[in-house]
């Protein structure tokens, strides 16, 4: 017979191990003694400096480096092939605003910066009219801002469609009983309003949008004040509207003017700059590319550029960006 289990030691302590030392060790500390919070510190006020890093590399590279480089192309004489060695100065200059074919361009400007203002006050007022409760609000809400979607050279292939001979409008004309229409585009006289209209049409849904969101942010108590008092719809909105939106028509007003100046999508699909449609980032587009007169086109865009940093300061001055309390 076997003998039980039961009476066996059921566990057999371990020896104990004589300590070497009679106090107690201390603990080691990750990274203690060796600069780790200090470099953890640095890290951490770093990181911002690192993310903006690259957006303020890639700007450097794509944007104040071009323009300081055609800055210097435009004090030289240069076709766009070979070394630029020759140094002409204030030439180039000179010509920009000495010659009419150069300067005379900007005139077509007018007819877009008085388009500009034609759809900033079309967008104030559909903007005013959307922001309350009306139906299909959000319908015509995004009939207004869907042209800003399109490609502008779609909107330029449409319209030219359009406003060509026999087209489009000359078919709804013929229809309340025009029977002779002008030449939309092929008329010098008729060709810049036509151009006009069209971008117009394309960019009031961006105004729309601005002033849209600027009246939704004034708080609807004061409305609600204004109407307990008795105050009119026109009222209204010189009290409130108008002050309330202030800043954004502000800023609409550097976008006209700068967008104004710089026109170049429409005219360039539509009409190629003919019939007296050239603006002056065609002309400049010409001058470099077709004419292979870099240096001019360098001064030309920055003649341009100053232009348009200029009238924005005096903007700013005139108009100054105040806070503008409702209450």
């Amino acid at each position: 017979m076997t003998t039980p289990l039961t009476d066996a030691p059921l566990a057999q302590a371990s020896p104990a191990v004589p300590s070497t030392s009679g106090r107690r060790r201390p603990r080691r500390v990750l990274g203690a003694g060796s600069g780790a919070p200090a470099s953890r510190g640095l890290l951490r006020r770093s990181t911002p400096y690192l993310f903006l890093l690259a957006a303020v590399g890639l700007l450097l590279l794509l944007t104040y480096l071009p323009a300081a480089n055609m800055i210097w192309y435009s004090f030289h004489e240069w076709r766009g092939i070979g070394p630029v060695d020759d140094f002409v100065g204030a030439d180039n200059y000179v010509q920009v605003f000495t010659n009419p074919q150069i300067f005379g361009v900007f005139f077509v400007s007018i007819y877009y910066f008085a388009g500009a203002f034609v759809q900033m006050a079309i967008a104030l007022y559909f903007a005013a009219l959307l922001s309350t409760r009306t139906w299909f609000s959000n319908f015509f809400r995004g009939v207004l801002f869907f042209p800003y979607l399109i490609n502008g050279v779609a909107i330029g292939f449409v319209f030219l469609y359009l406003f060509q001979p026999g087209g489009t409008l000359d078919t709804v004309l013929g229809w309340f009983g025009v029977a002779e229409t002008p030449l939309w585009l092929g008329d010098p006289d008729i060709a810049n309003y036509s151009l006009a209209a069209t971008s117009v049409w394309r960019y009031t849904g961006l105004n729309f949008v601005l002033f849209l969101g600027a009246i939704q942010s004034i708080p609807s108590e004061l409305y609600e004040a204004a109407e307990i008092d008795g105050a009119s719809k026109w009222q209204q909105f010189w009290a409130l509207t108008f002050p309330g939106i202030r800043r954004i028509i502000g800023l609409s007003f550097i976008l006209a003017i700068s967008g104004s100046l710089s026109v170049f999508e429409i005219p360039f699909i539509m009409t190629g700059g003919a019939n007296g449609t050239s603006t002056f980032v065609i002309q400049t587009l010409q001058t470099a590319f077709t004419f292979r007169q870099v240096g001019l086109a360098s001064a030309m865009a920055v003649v341009l550029l100053v232009i348009v940093l200029v009238v924005t300061w005096v903007q700013r001055k005139v108009f100054p960006d105040e806070k503008v309390d409702l209450t």
